[in-house]
């Protein structure tokens, strides 16, 4: 048992106490976190979409409130720090076709796809079928070509047996895959076409991190694709521009010196949907997502416990209350944040998320706690506080979909507090006359209570937990047990975080490492990382090259 374990034996003898602390007066700050939320969750924010006018206004108001509730400035720029993302990408103007003279503008039946590069090529073009080469199967569609190279491959998107995806040819249909095929053949270019009826069009698609290849690709569909169907010699020239649209997103840092060795960080993102698209469950047009839940509830707890903790908090520590921005695009705020920390992460004693903390259900007040196997502290100190009617239920594993995920990979003791799931999660529906206020507060005292219990108890131990949830693993027969970084926009598969006990562990990889190959797949961004996962199953090996710092690597693993 750690010293720190005996020192919180004695809690048996006090427990009792920590109901008599300060709590927060729900007459007062009730009123108040109805209008943060009735505020951020107005139709007037729109949203609060990263990167849009929502974002700003958002931003602006927590700033005043953390201003007016005593904190002190600790961004980059005041009490802001900006980070960069991709906001979009699209087709570009210079996107052309020429068939033999027959110039095509960009449009439903021609576009770039997502692993263009931008440039253009004036060549003849060749049919290569389905461009697939399946060794297993025998089959080889450039068995009997020649002269294949300088060329534009055009290539059919269906499969030889039009299986779709029950096809047997299905481990080789990946777009990615056939374009390296088509590369490592000569081509100068990669033409898409479907001639089955009965298989759907690729779509001009750009929200998913790709690295593009080293070729102009696209595709062709309509009455278009006829003229690239005749025999003899087509003359083609095809350009493709994508346009990436660079965005930028704002953390909100207010800091409450005590002049103490250590700094807890109490967090929670202001960030969501704007209008719908990406992440959206809501099917119908564009509509303001008002997010008033997720992730209003917790910025307005956020807000009213920076402004309790200056009046009323206990001191052995300094507070760094934090609003982030780009949660919902991939927890880009916090991860950024850990990565540029504006106070030293080793003065970090711990971090507290709130996440959807505004629906406790009054029927059955149950408060979700994640997190707690991250730090020996957690159970035993939380054994001992009683608020209200809230029902604790517990999860160890530090990581999740919510920011706490970015200080846990960073070696920090986490909590994430979530008050549970409901049918107006991501939909227009998730309005502020829906929040359960008394509830709220409940789990604000809770946290007060937590707060109190350890602060005189020093630095927290940090412990790694058994993270299943790092890979999307039904999607896969195996995993490497990693984190990815999903805010990384180079070649390859960075990761974040690494599961002990699990292949990249056992194989000795590291965080910062970037993947680039799997055995034979190639990994050039997260889609051809878990394309090349989902060709192994549980007891395989592979070489797995990553890249570390500037050295190249080659490591075994087994799934």
């Amino acid at each position: 048992m750690s010293l720190y374990s005996k020192a919180l034996l004695a809690l048996t003898l006090v427990g009792a106490s920590y109901t008599a602390q300060a709590q927060l007066d729900s007459r007062m700050v009730i009123p108040n976190l109805k209008k943060h939320i009735s505020t951020l969750a107005s139709d007037a924010y729109q949203g609060r979409e990263t990167g849009e006018p929502g974002e700003r206004m958002s931003y602006m108001y927590i700033l005043k409130e953390f201003k007016d509730a005593g904190l002190a400035p600790l961004g980059t720029s005041y009490y802001l720090q900006a980070f960069p993302f991709t906001k979009s990408v699209s087709a570009g103007p210079a996107t052309k076709l020429n068939i033999d003279g027959k110039v095509i503008e960009k449009g439903d039946d021609f576009f770039p796809l997502a692993f263009t590069i931008n440039g253009k090529v004036s060549a003849e073009a060749i049919r290569v079928g389905h461009g697939i080469v399946a060794p297993k199967l025998e089959y080889n569609d450039y068995k009997d070509l020649k002269g294949l190279k300088g060329k534009i491959f055009i290539i059919e998107t269906s499969t030889p047996d039009k299986g779709g995806p029950h096809s047997k040819y299905s481990e080789y249909t990946d777009f990615r895959m056939r374009i390296d095929t088509a590369i490592s053949r000569g081509a100068a270019g990669v033409i898409f076409i479907n001639t089955d009826k009965d298989a759907e069009n690729p779509k001009a698609d750009y929200t998913n991190r790709i690295t593009p290849s080293t070729i102009p690709v696209a595709f062709v569909g309509g009455a278009y694709h006829n003229l690239l169907m005749k025999d003899g010699k087509m003359k083609v020239e095809l350009q493709t521009e994508l346009v990436k649209k660079e965005g930028t997103g704002y953390n909100v840092l207010g800091y409450l010196n005590n002049s103490a060795p250590r700094t807890i960080v109490i967090g929670a993102h202001y960030d969501h949907l704007g209008t719908g698209g990406e992440g959206s469950l809501y099917r119908g047009e564009p509509a303001v997502h008002n997010g008033a839940d997720d992730n209003a509830s917790g910025t307005a707890a956020l807000i009213e416990l920076a402004r309790y903790l200056y009046a009323n908090g206990p001191r052995s520590n300094n507070y760094l209350f934090m609003a982030y921005s780009g949660e919902e695009k991939g927890l880009l705020g916090s991860s950024y944040w850990v990565k540029n920390p504006t106070q030293s992460l080793d003065s970090i004693n711990y971090m507290l998320n709130m996440d959807m903390v505004g629906r406790l259900k009054p029927e059955d007040p149950q408060l979700l706690v994640n997190g707690t196997g991250t730090s020996d502290a957690w159970k035993i100190t939380m054994n001992y506080i009683k608020v209200d009617s809230l029902r604790i239920k517990t999860t160890e594993s530090g990581v999740g979909p919510s920011d706490h995920t970015s200080f846990y990979l960073k070696g920090i003791p986490v909590l994430h507090f979530f008050s549970g799931t409901h049918n107006d999660y991501h939909k227009p529906s998730d309005d502020e006359n829906l929040i359960n206020y008394t509830g709220e507060i409940s789990i604000m005292n809770y946290m007060i209570k937590l707060i109190q219990s350890l602060d005189d108890k020093g630095k927290l131990t940090f412990q790694k937990t058994k993270d299943d949830t790092n890979e999307e693993a039904p999607r896969f027969k195996v995993t490497l047990g990693v984190v990815p970084d999903y805010g990384f926009d180079g070649e390859g598969m960075r990761i974040d975080g690494i599961t002990d006990g699990r292949p990249a562990a056992k194989a000795g990889l590291k965080s910062g490492d970037i993947v680039t190959a799997i055995g034979e797949h190639k990994v050039l961004d997260m889609m051809s990382y878990m394309k090349a996962l989902s060709a192994y199953t549980k007891g395989d090996k592979a070489e797995v090259t990553v890249k570390r710092g500037t050295e190249q690597l080659k490591v075994q693993v087994e799934f």
